[in-house]
C-alpha cells in the first residue's frame, strides 16, 4: 500500500491544484508562489501594431505609392492606361493567393462585409483610376493638385459621419497643414511647368475643364471612402486577407477593359526593363503598399491616418530629383515643411489627463 501514498507537499508543486479549498492547509504566499500561466485567445493575434509603429506603415504605405506613381512614367509611355492596371492586379493575384485562404481565427464573411470588400476595391481601385485618369486629362495640373489637397479633410469628415470618430483640435489642426502644404506644393509645380503646359491649358475648352475638376472630386471622395471602408474592414479581417481580396476584385472589375487593350497590342515591343519595372510597380501597388496602410489602420484612427496621405506627394518629389534629376524651387521646401508639420502634429502623443 505505500505505493498509493501521494506525498503530501506534491499538490504545492502544481500549479494548477495549489490553494483548493479541499487541501485545507494553511494559504502561504511562499507555497504558492509558482509561476501563473494565462491562456492566450485565439482572436489575440489579431490586434494591432503599436502605435509607433502604425505610423510608421502608414508612412511607409504613402511614401511607396509616391514613389512608384513617379517611377511609372516609363510604364504609361508604353503600356495602355487599362492594360497597365489590369496587369498589375494580375501580377498581384500571383503573388498572394495564401493571403486569400481564411486564417483558423477568422470568423466567416457576413454579407455586409462582404459588400464593403466589393466597396473598398470598386471605389479605391477602380473607380478611382477611372476619375483620376480622365479628370486629370481634362484639366489642369494646378487644379487637380488643389483639388485632391482636399483627401485629408475629406477622409475626417467621412470617419466622422460614418465611423463616429471624434476630430481634435489638433487633429484638424494638422489637417489643415497637410490640406495646405500639398495645395502649395501644387501651384509651385505649376509655376516650375508653366512654359511646357502652357500651350495644351490654353485649348482646353471651359466644359472640358469643369468636367475634369469634377472627377478629380470624385477620386478624392473614393480614396476618402477607401480609408474609411478600410478601418472598418480591418475590425474583422486580417491585412493580409483584405489585400488579397480587394486586388482580386480589382483584377475582376478591370479585367473587360484589360482584355480589350490587350487584343490589338503588340507584347513583344515591351522590353525587359519594362517588365521588370511593371513587377515592381504591380508588386508595391497592390500588396506592400495595401498591406502596410491597412495594418496601421488596425491602431490608426480613420480621420488621423488621412494625414499621412501627404507623404505621397513628398515621396514622388523626392524620387523625382534623386532620380529622374527634376529640380525643387523654395516654395516647394516651404509646402513640403507644412506638409511634415502635419504629420508631427497629428503623431504627437496624447497628454495624459493627472491622476
Amino acid at each position: 500500500m505505500a505505493a498509493n501514498k501521494v506525498p503530501i507537499a506534491a499538490p504545492f508543486n502544481n500549479p494548477l491544484v495549489c490553494g483548493r479549498r479541499e487541501l485545507h492547509f494553511r494559504h502561504d504566499a511562499a507555497l504558492c508562489s509558482a509561476p501563473r500561466y494565462t491562456l492566450k485567445s485565439p482572436l489575440s493575434n489579431t490586434a494591432g501594431p503599436p502605435r509607433w509603429l502604425a505610423y510608421l506603415f502608414l508612412a511607409l504605405s504613402m511614401s511607396l505609392v509616391g514613389s512608384y506613381v513617379a517611377l511609372s512614367k516609363p510604364l504609361v509611355a508604353a503600356l495602355p492606361v487599362f492594360l497597365l492596371a489590369w496587369l498589375r492586379f494580375g501580377i498581384g493575384v500571383m503573388a498572394m493567393p495564401h493571403w486569400l485562404i481564411k486564417p483558423a481565427h477568422e470568423a466567416p464573411m457576413s454579407p455586409a462585409t462582404q459588400r464593403l470588400i466589393f466597396l473598398e476595391s470598386f471605389l479605391g481601385n477602380f473607380l478611382f483610376t477611372i476619375c483620376m485618369l480622365f479628370g486629370v486629362s481634362m484639366t489642369t495640373a494646378v487644379s487637380a493638385g488643389v483639388i485632391m489637397a482636399a483627401i485629408p479633410g475629406v477622409v475626417a469628415l467621412l470617419s466622422w459621419v460614418f465611423l463616429r470618430e471624434r476630430i481634435g483640435l489638433r487633429v484638424g489642426a494638422a489637417i489643415a497643414l497637410a490640406a495646405l502644404g500639398i495645395a502649395l506644393f501644387s501651384l509651385s509645380k505649376q509655376e516650375l511647368s508653366t512654359h511646357t503646359n502652357q500651350g495644351l491649358q490654353v485649348v482646353m475648352a471651359p466644359k472640358s475643364v469643369w468636367l475634369g475638376n469634377l472627377l478629380v472630386f470624385g477620386a478624392v471622395l473614393c480614396e476618402a471612402a477607401y480609408a474609411v471602408i478600410g478601418k472598418k474592414l480591418t475590425g474583422t479581417l486580417s491585412p493580409k486577407r483584405i489585400t488579397a481580396l480587394i486586388n482580386l476584385w480589382g483584377f475582376a472589375l478591370m479585367t473587360p477593359m484589360g482584355l480589350y487593350a490587350a487584343w490589338s497590342f503588340e507584347f513583344a515591343r515591351v522590353t525587359s526593363v519594362t517588365w521588370v519595372l511593371l513587377v515592381f510597380y504591380a508588386l508595391a501597388a497592390s500588396v506592400w503598399t495595401v498591406w502596410l496602410w491597412m495594418t496601421g489602420l488596425k491602431t490608426v484612427p480613420a480621420a488621423r491616418a488621412g494625414v499621412f496621405t501627404v507623404m505621397l506627394p513628398v515621396a514622388a518629389a523626392a524620387v523625382g530629383v534623386a532620380v529622374l534629376g527634376e529640380t525643387m524651387g523654395a516654395m516647394q521646401l516651404f509646402a513640403f515643411g507644412l506638409c511634415l508639420a502635419g504629420v508631427v502634429l497629428a503623431t504627437l502623443p496624447s497628454r495624459q489627463p493627472a491622476a
